[in-house]
């Protein structure tokens, strides 16, 4: 890299101008991962703008693929600190996210919503965060958030996992979360959004929350200790919420009443970062109740295994119920 400290004014200025060139050509190739309606057409006017853009955006896909990629999955793959509430500041990691893909930690089908993604987390992490604004937010395992909050917008979006959102009293504007079908409209109040699969999940502990859907606009309001699913079709009915079973997971747990075993297992399998197969069709309708970790989920299928009286064999990344 060419030292600033030798450079001519005009030169600097120059160097200034490619960087940020290369910034723009990078985000645009982690956009157009996801395109939204008009953004092709932004592009061309964009490039056709200066030919420097064209140049910047030419390296920045040669680099996409390159060794500079590889080096930075490395680093985003070294073992981290367990986090604490730190401050939400956006950040941009476009060339490490790409890294991790090519490595093949993550799958490909998650590539579009991680690349847009300001805070990710792996299988069986969980991640805090706050807002600038001052509401926190918890990011459950395997998920993917961003924000944008300033004086005009308070934006929060959750591409995929699950997070529990603590939103502080604001006489400005309120923060909305969109979460696939659905966005959330709230002041002051505490609950739960999870997407998953092309279905979304409100789950309210404090305050009120108003929903509105992208498949017809169809609004609801949604009041402390309720609960509802929204799909591609809009919203199902509200139900009552159980937030001590329901939202355990805030608290570092996972309890089940009377869940069948098959139900269980697909709730574990999204802490544990391998696989969990079960061979043993009698267990899929065994109903288990239980108070368990989320961050131990082997010990807890081993446990299931114990009291079903079933076969676990164990491999790396791999067990087996029989």
């Amino acid at each position: 890299m060419t030292d600033p400290n030798k450079l001519q004014p005009h030169e600097l200025a120059h160097e200034v101008l490619q960087h940020a060139a290369m910034d723009q050509a990078l985000d645009w190739l982690i956009a157009l991962q996801c395109p939204q309606p008009g953004q092709q057409a932004e592009l061309e006017a964009w490039l056709a703008s200066d030919p420097s853009h064209l140049e910047a955006f030419s390296k920045a896909q040669a680099a996409w693929g390159g060794a500079p990629v590889h080096s930075a999955a490395v680093a985003l793959n070294a073992p981290r600190k367990p986090s604490t509430w730190h401050r939400f500041k956006p950040h941009w990691k476009p060339l490490a996210t790409a890294a991790v893909l090519l490595l093949g930690l993550f799958s490909f089908s998650s590539l579009p919503v991680r690349l847009q993604a300001d805070h990710l987390t792996v299988v069986g992490e969980r991640q805090r965060l706050q807002l600038d604004e001052g509401s926190k937010v918890l990011l459950n395992t395997n998920s993917a958030f961003s924000s944008t909050v300033n004086d005009h917008q308070r934006i929060a979006r959750l591409y995929q996992g699950e997070a529990f959102f603590e939103v502080v009293g604001n006489r400005g504007l309120p923060l909305e979360i969109d979460a696939g079908p659905v966005r959330a409209r709230v002041r002051d109040t505490a609950f739960a959004v999870r997407y998953l699969n092309g279905e979304a999940q409100v789950q309210v502990q404090r305050g009120d929350v108003d929903l509105s859907n992208t498949f017809d606009d169809a609004r609801v309001r949604l009041s402390a200790g309720e609960s509802i699913r929204i799909g591609p079709r809009g919203f199902g009915q509200p139900a009552r919420l159980d937030a001590d079973k329901d939202l355990a997971w805030v608290q570092g747990r996972l309890i089940f009443e009377n869940c069948p075993m098959s139900e269980v297992l697909a709730e574990l399998r999204r802490y544990y970062p391998g696989w969990i197969v079960n061979n043993n069709e009698r267990l899929a309708n065994v109903n288990v109740t239980g108070n368990y970790r989320l961050d131990q989920p082997l010990d807890v299928v081993r446990s299931l295994a114990h009291i079903t009286s079933s076969t676990l064999s164990e491999y790396p990344a791999l067990v087996i119920l029989n």
